[in-house]
This record gives C-alpha cells, structure tokens and sequence, in this order.
C-alpha cells in the first residue's frame, strides 16, 4: 500500500514488487551465501596480489566492479563497497539477488567523541537516517536497528577472542560537506557515536529482504573538535587488513 505525505522523502510503499527488481540484473547464482563488503581498497589489492582472494565475477554496468573469492575459505566472497546507501546498498539488494543471504560490512567513519580513537572498533546497534534510500525500503522513522541476534553474536565472538569494541549508533547522512557543528552535537545527543553513509540503507536492504547483515566501523577522522582533523585515518592499513579478516571470520557464524 502507498502511503502519501507532504514531504516525498516520507511516503512509503511496502509491495515489495517494483517494475525493475534485483533480479532483473543479477544474472547466475553465485555457489554460497556468504559475503564481505569493505571499503579499504588497498587490503583488495594486497590480498590480491598475495594470491589471498581470486576473482569469482565481475559486475558489468557504468561502473563496472569485481567479486572475489578467498583462497583458503572459498565459502566466502569479498567485494568493495561504493560510497553512499544508492550505490552500496543498492548493490548489497542485487547480492541478495544473487544468493548472498549473510553479510558483513567493514569500514571507517568520522567520530563524533574525540575519546574514540583511531581504529577503534564499532559493532553497529543501528544507524539514525538521515539519508533518502532507506526510506524507500522501511517505513519512516529516526533510527534503524541491526537485529540483535546477529549483533549478540558478533558481539560474544569479539568478547572470546577479547577483541576490544564500542557498541552504538552510527549517523547514516548523504551530504559529507553538511556535517555541521550543531547537527553534530544533535546526533550525538541521540547517541551517534560515528557518522557515515552507508548503514542505514544497507541495514533497510537487510531487514526488507530478509538476511543477515552486521557491521564493524572503526574510528576514522575527528569531527567532535573545533575543526576536524583526518588523523591519518585512511593510512592504517594494519588495522584495515585485520579488521577485513575478522569480518571473514564473523561472517560464518552470523
């Protein structure tokens, strides 16, 4: 049923038909059901070069993008996210499409809490949405939750291997040049711990389709301050390496 409203963004339709579906697009079924999304280009192309990952498929289109496969766990896939729920969740539905009904999503994003340091890690309760895709999924409201489930379970894994981490909110916003002092300090009040442009959209895909889908975001660049500051935030790539493979290993107990 349609449901209208003054302002666009706020209406919603819940048939889960539309006249172009992922299915549409998404071509043979891939062998398993498992999948990592990162965002850390060059741990791709050193696990590439190592022999680590082997391509399984490449996405044709405008904007064309590759589907590896790990060597030594062939049960799991890894791909590279695209910025923004469009494009990232937009892919993560055609997965869906492909077969993939588990994911784990890793990346960066900007602290909100200067105490957050960098690489610190953040198993995501859910996302506030202010952003446009995840409303075309989920009916409106201010935050997205991840299911708990899942969460519980990254969470007891994190805790075995001692792994330290912060649980929380993220803040999911489309526009990276409008992170402005105030709106900071609101999202914060509402409990942000990190800002990114991602989870929202991606944790509506999940919960529409009906998978399972968790996220680690680590602590990145700093806009809790008088001025931000990038903290060489995109130059750990010890952190982002490991960070991938405790995604590949989460995503098997999910």
């Amino acid at each position: 049923m349609f449901h209208e409203n003054d302002f666009p963004v706020l209406e919603f339709d819940d048939n889960p038909v539309a006249k172009l579906n992922p299915s549409n697009l998404a071509g043979e079924k891939l062998n398993t059901n498992k999948m990592v999304i990162t965002f850390f280009p060059e741990v791709v192309n050193r696990l590439a070069q190592n022999g680590q990952i082997t391509q399984e498929r490449l996405i044709h289109g405008e904007n064309p993008f590759l589907i590896y496969r790990f060597t030594d766990r062939p049960e799991v896939l890894l791909t590279l996210g695209q910025v923004g729920c469009p494009a990232c969740a937009g892919n993560l539905d055609e997965f869906h499409a492909m077969g993939i009904t588990k994911v784990m999503f890793c990346g960066g994003g900007g602290v909100l809490d200067s105490d957050i340091e960098v690489g610190q890690i953040l198993v995501v309760d859910g996302a506030i949405r202010d952003e446009g895709f995840s409303y075309q999924y989920i009916a409106p409201s201010r935050v997205i939750h991840t299911n708990s489930e899942i969460t519980d379970k990254i969470r007891k894994y994190l805790d075995q291997n001692k792994i330290p981490y912060l649980r929380g909110l993220t803040w999911t916003t489309d526009a990276i040049f409008r992170e402005t002092a105030d709106r900071i300090g609101q999202r914060r009040a509402e409990g942000a711990k990190i800002v990114e442009m991602e989870q929202a959209g991606c944790i509506a895909v999940a919960q529409f389709r009906g998978f399972d889908y968790g996220a680690l975001i680590y602590g990145g660049d700093d806009l809790s301050g008088e001025e931000w500051s990038g903290r060489g935030w995109n130059s750990r790539e010890g952190i982002r390496h490991d960070l991938v493979m405790l995604c590949r290993n989460l995503v098997e107990i999910i």
